[in-house]
């Protein structure tokens, strides 16, 4: 069960009202589902779904792995680290979780997410390690604002959150990239760009208590998530029919 310690800082309560927080239940699992920012997790999941969905052969196994892997190390694991974040940061949940249990769901997460990564290293996908090399390089990196917070930054962001997740959905099909996938990551990490950059803002409005800037901005994040989730559902089912 989470550990979540109920004395958060005023500045911090209105995180409750978040559109991606649910408005029923007990502090406890309102939290616990707020960590793990669903429709941007959803979108890192669906862009490892759009690069499995352009190889040449499925293996439907393997799309449910590389989803599954990415939930816990982003969803999971680089969300509580980034709950964590540095000795300098803002904490974006305030005191809701302790140290001791975010640091225990990231590295539960990691395990599992490289447990499952290794196996497919394996038996099917070697290329698949550099993926892991990177994204487990940025997961600390820029979650942690480690090398005085150099890899902070809204291009690294869309670049291992955006283009690697693609990369990665289609190399572990596939055991290799080619220049179309690229282009297709490169596109992704935009939209990734998009996201973040509007994110920004709109947390800084929601702070400021400036209501109509901030539905703007919620209308933009809401309309780039879920675009980029039916993109891979749509991808999920002609790939079905075919």
């Amino acid at each position: 069960m989470v550990n979540i310690v109920t004395s958060a800082p005023k500045q911090y309560d209105d995180r409750r009202s978040e559109w991606f927080v649910p408005q029923w239940g007990s502090l406890q699992f309102r939290m616990a589902i707020g960590l793990l920012f669903l429709p941007y997790t959803g979108m890192v999941l669906s862009y490892t779904i759009i690069g499995a969905m352009l190889a040449p052969t499925i293996y439907w196994d393997r799309v449910l792995a590389i989803v599954t892997i990415y939930f816990f190390g982003l969803g999971v694991a680089a969300h509580a680290l980034d709950a964590i974040g540095s000795s300098n940061s803002t904490k974006p949940w305030g005191q809701h979780f302790s140290r001791k249990t975010l640091w225990g769901m990231a590295i539960l997460s990691l395990l599992i997410a490289y447990g499952i990564g290794l196996y497919y290293i394996v038996t099917a996908s070697p290329w698949l390690a550099v993926i892991a090399v990177l994204e487990g390089f940025f997961l600390f990196a820029y979650n942690l604002e480690a090398f005085q917070g150099r890899f902070h930054t809204d291009g690294w962001f869309a670049f291992s959150w955006g283009v690697l997740p693609v990369c990665a959905g289609f190399i572990i099909e596939t055991n290799t990239l080619t220049p179309s996938v690229l282009a297709v990551a490169a596109g992704m990490g935009l939209i990734s760009l998009v996201e973040i950059n509007a994110s920004r803002p709109y947390k800084e409005l929601k702070k400021l208590g400036d209501t109509t800037h901030t539905r703007r901005y919620e209308m933009i994040l809401k309309c780039v998530s879920l675009s980029v989730i039916f993109l891979a559902m749509g991808m999920i089912l002609w790939r079905l029919q075919h």
